[in-house]
């Protein structure tokens, strides 16, 4: 589409009643991202209310109309996917307008590849359209869908702001509400004052007699203290205007239930004692009853749990309405023998039924094509709308995980769409620990859920096998005898690639903040030719990469694994700033670094070299001065890196190569990475 080109959907496919947008865009430095936020208008081009603003900390609406689906990588950048119901939107909603921002001085012409798509229920891409014109905008209208009688139409907009989403907001309808503003700024300035002291202080001794650099005020950006998701639309839209730090009040129709990280002191006399649960698991032993417990298990919390069942199924395009599962359900199959999925989710709406067939595997059990195929053909013809597959493994674009031959003489589509239980605990835990449920209840549930998941005997523990080629393009980087091109170091990389994005998944369930890899690669680069140049890496290096971004810190955290030396690193870049001295800089990276482990090791950035001065934190504690580089060479940065010994077996035993990366990525998150505090948080 062009700008300012509208189409109705209708013309596009026959069932747009569910549809997914997304939206696109790269950056050269790989650490380039965006918000995306969702606006309900009226009549008069205005919101009704707070609650038509949906943005990561509102992500959902309680009609099911609006779901926030959350980031995913892609070849040059990420996607930002929105769940829209369209049979859901309340009648007097006459506008549904999707766009995007950016923040801490950040403009969207320094992005690449703006685009929005919008694809029907089975994923079918029906529109694309581009901004090419982006430059000093830090907020972006990318499209709109708007009613025409009792039809839906979409128009490619590509309107920016200047002013942020705070012009957007305020444009729109949105109250911008300053009062709470004050009480939050003076909470940071008192968390702030003894760090200013200290800077400072060091500054006066660095630069006497010269002037001493003021330390900056509280909520400016790079003052610490300010978490990364507790920032409010309101409080976005202040903070884009200079206003003090955000205040801090959930912005929720309702008061949503978390359950606490630390359980309560049990009452047990002894540790052997094991509290009971819903879903006893200890005495599965045999793969058949892992999958029928962990489906009956999983299907049944869905429906119990209705923001838990949507957040799950809105991916897949179904409409927000009474959900019902239900397990060994026995299905026709033209002649041949009666076909039992193991499970069948439907809803209904407005009298309409979508259903989704249900394949589960569990214990590392890999999905079978002829199994998937026969579900599928199935589904088309009962004129059923997906299947969906579930099991330890990791989806990757470009690589799926069963072959299966859609018949395109076939009027009705099926869409076949994966759910790792890695992705269901992440669901899970994001819910009853940051974002919240509807009641206590429902934050039951779920915790019983994702204790049943982390047993050892669900079988649901996610990727724990790097695969059959692990050991041999191990034991071929030892002996130098394995070659570019060779299938088995592709299969490799393609497992490396499931266990980051896993990482990920576990990583950002803890945290509650949004944690993705980063893949940089040519444009127009597709996920096939990514691996291969990475297995001809890993052939001639004997190395494996991986950068994972995190919100809400500086930098990129990068992993490397050593297949020669049988070492992990972990490391980030922390870039120097903008003023002071570096002195100053140094002795203020050994304050923040206090807690950190004492053989991490530092190394110093310097222009137009391959590194500076290094050494282990336990050395340069005393000694900061010793991180300055000979003849007053310019300091880009400091590298801080943590190294660990790799697990040789290829599974997620505790000597295997999985946990070794689990652990060394936890190790380096909470001995380094938490204590260099994080940059402002989000606001519109």
């Amino acid at each position: 589409m062009i700008k300012g080109g509208n189409v109705g959907l209708a013309a596009l496919s026959e069932d747009t009643g569910s549809v997914i947008v997304s939206l696109n865009w790269s950056s050269a430095t790989g650490d380039g991202d965006a918000d995306v936020s969702v606006l309900l208008l009226n009549g008069d081009g205005k919101v009704r209310g707070d609650a038509d603003f949906y943005f990561y900390n509102n992500p959902a609406a309680a009609d099911g109309s609006v779901q926030l689906l959350g980031k995913t990588p892609t070849a040059e950048g990420n996607e930002d996917r929105i769940s829209l119901d369209l049979t859901a939107a309340p009648a007097d909603v006459e506008r549904i307008v999707v766009a995007a921002s950016r923040y801490g001085g950040a403009r969207f012409g320094d992005l690449g590849d703006l685009r929005v798509t919008l694809a029907d229920r089975v994923g079918e891409t029906l529109l694309g359209f581009s901004i090419e014109d982006a430059d000093v905008e830090s907020a972006f209208i990318f499209g709109e869908l708007y009613r025409r009688g009792e039809e839906w139409k979409f128009r490619a907009v590509g309107q920016g702001y200047e002013s942020g989403l705070a012009g957007l907001a305020t444009d729109f309808g949105i109250d911008i509400d300053d009062d709470a503003a004050d009480e939050a700024a003076a909470d940071d300035s008192a968390a702030d004052e003894e760090t200013a002291d200290d800077d400072a202080a060091d500054e006066a001794a660095d630069a006497a007699p010269e002037a001493v650099e003021q330390a900056p005020a509280p909520g400016a950006e790079g003052a610490p203290g300010i978490p990364a998701r507790t920032a409010t639309p309101t409080d976005r839209v202040t903070d884009e205007e200079s206003a003090p730090a955000p205040a801090r009040r959930p912005r929720t129709a309702k008061k949503k239930v978390t359950l606490p990280k630390v359980a309560r002191k049990s009452l047990a006399e002894n540790e052997s004692w094991r509290a009971a649960r819903l879903f006893p698991v200890s005495s599965l032993r045999y793969d058949r009853e892992r999958e029928m417990r962990a489906t009956s298990v999983l299907l049944s919390v869905m429906t119990q749990v209705p923001e838990f069942g949507r957040r799950l199924t809105a991916a897949f395009g179904a409409p927000a309405g009474r959900m019902e599962t239900f397990t060994e359900v026995s299905l026709p199959h033209g002649g041949n023998a009666p076909k039992r999925p193991d499970g069948v989710i439907r809803v209904e709406r407005a009298g309409k039924l979508w259903t989704a067939l249900v394949e589960t595997k569990t214990n590392g059990n890999p999905l079978k094509s002829e199994q998937v195929q026969d579900y599928m053909d199935i589904a088309a013809r009962r004129g059923y709308e997906a299947v969906i597959t579930l099991s330890n493994d990791v989806a990757l674009e470009g690589s799926p995980l069963v072959d299966v031959k859609v018949d395109g003489r076939r009027k009705h589509k099926v869409a076949l769409w994966h759910l790792s239980w890695a992705e269901v605990a992440h669901h899970a835990q994001m819910l009853i620990r940051h974002e919240g449920v509807g009641n206590t209840a429902h934050a039951w549930l779920l915790q019983e859920l994702l204790q049943y998941l982390q047993h050892e005997n669900s079988g649901c523990h996610g990727f724990q096998n790097m695969g059959p080629a692990w050991v041999p393009v191990r034991n071929g980087i030892d002996s130098e005898t394995l070659c570019q091109g060779d299938q088995r170091a592709i299969d490799v990389v393609e497992s490396w690639d499931r266990l980051i994005r896993q990482v990920c998944l576990r990583l950002g369930g803890e945290l509650g903040q949004k944690v993705l890899p980063v893949q940089r690669a040519r444009r127009g680069t597709d996920q096939s030719s990514r691996r291969a140049a990475m297995a001809d890496r890993l052939c001639e290096e004997g190395r494996l990469y991986a950068e994972l971004r995190i919100e809400g810190t500086s930098g990129i955290l990068a992993i490397v694994a050593d297949l020669r030396t049988g070492k992990l690193r972990t490391s980030i870049e922390i870039p120097a700033p903008d003023q002071g001295y570096p002195l100053t800089w140094a002795k203020r990276l050994v304050r923040q670094l206090a807690e950190a482990p004492a053989d991490l090791h530092v190394e110093t950035l310097v222009e137009g070299q391959g590194g500076g001065p290094r050494g282990t934190l336990e050395r340069l504690r005393p000694e900061p001065a010793d991180m300055l580089p000979k003849g007053g060479a310019r300091i880009t940065g400091f590298r801080l890196s943590l190294f660990k010994g790799m697990g040789g077996a290829r599974g997620n035993a505790e000597s295997g190569f999985i946990r070794s990366v689990d652990d060394a990525v936890d190790r380096f998150h909470s001995g380094v990475v938490a204590h260099l505090g994080s940059r402002p948080a989000r606001r519109p």
